[in-house]
C-alpha cells in the first residue's frame, strides 16, 4: 500500500539522524501521495533546564514546535517520493505539518472523551476520518472542511450552544502536527485511528458532533 512510516529502524552509531530523517521523508510522501494532504514543513521545539527553545530562533515565540517555519515551502498533495525527498533535503528535521481548512477541519476534545465517542462511533456505524492524538491529551477528529466556521450553528441547532463543552473546531489558517512528529517537545504525535483509503473524504462534522458534544458534556457532569 506505498510507503509506510516508520520503515527505517537502523540504530546503529550515526545512523539514529538519518533515520529520523528518512522517516519523515517517509511519512510526507504517504501523507501527499496516498491520503491527498498538503504538508508543511515545521518548526520543533526542545526542552531542557525547565526551558523550550524553538528551531525558529525566536526568543520568545508563542507556539514553540508548533508551527510552519517562515518561508519554508510546503508539500503539495499529489507529491510522490522524489519531490517530497527533494523538498525536505533542505529542512530534514522540521516537524511534519498539516493545513487545516483545505482537505478537512479538525474536532478537538479532552482525549478520555475521545476514545469513548470513537467507541460509540464505531459502534453505531457511522462514517469516520482519522483520529489524532496529541501528546498533552487532546483527540483531533478529522472532519469536512467548512466545520470550525458552521461549528456554532450545529451546537445550536442541536441544542448543545448553551452547554459547557471541551469541544473547539479548528478551521482554516491552523496547522496540526502530524504523527510522528513531536509537538511542542512534549512528545510524539499518535493516531487513534490512522487515515484509510477515504481518508481524502472525511465525514460532515454533523454526523459526528452530537456524540461528541454528549460525551464532553457527560465527562464535565462526571
Amino acid at each position: 500500500m506505498g510507503f509506510t512510516i516508520g520503515g527505517i529502524r537502523d540504530l546503529r552509531p550515526g545512523s539514529r539522524r538519518r533515520g529520523r530523517a528518512a522517516e519523515s521523508v517517509t511519512t510526507v510522501a504517504e501523507y501527499t501521495g496516498l491520503w491527498g494532504w498538503d504538508v508543511v514543513p515545521g518548526a520543533r521545539a526542545t526542552r531542557g533546564g525547565g526551558e523550550v527553545s524553538c528551531s525558529c530562533g525566536a526568543a520568545n515565540c508563542p507556539s514553540p514546535g508548533a508551527h510552519p517555519l517562515p518561508c519554508a515551502p510546503e508539500v503539495p498533495a499529489g507529491s510522490t517520493l522524489d519531490e517530497a525527498t527533494a523538498a525536505w533535503a533542505e529542512l530534514p528535521g522540521a516537524a511534519v505539518l498539516l493545513p487545516v481548512g483545505r482537505s478537512f477541519d479538525v474536532l478537538e476534545v479532552a482525549e478520555a472523551a475521545g476514545r469513548h465517542a470513537l467507541a460509540r462511533l464505531e459502534r453505531m456505524g457511522l462514517p469516520l476520518g482519522p483520529v489524532a492524538l496529541t501528546p498533552h491529551g487532546r483527540a483531533l477528529f478529522f472532519v469536512a472542511p467548512g466545520a470550525a466556521a458552521g461549528l456554532p450553528q450545529l451546537l445550536y441547532r442541536m441544542g448543545w450552544d448553551d452547554a459547557r463543552l471541551d469541544l473547539r473546531g479548528l478551521g482554516p489558517g491552523e496547522h496540526i502536527t502530524a504523527p510522528p512528529s513531536d509537538f511542542a517537545g512534549l512528545g510524539p504525535m499518535r493516531w487513534l485511528r490512522p487515515p484509510a483509503l477515504d481518508a481524502d473524504r472525511p465525514p460532515q462534522a454533523r454526523l459526528l458532533l452530537g456524540t461528541l458534544a454528549y460525551v464532553c458534556h457527560r465527562s464535565a457532569e462526571g
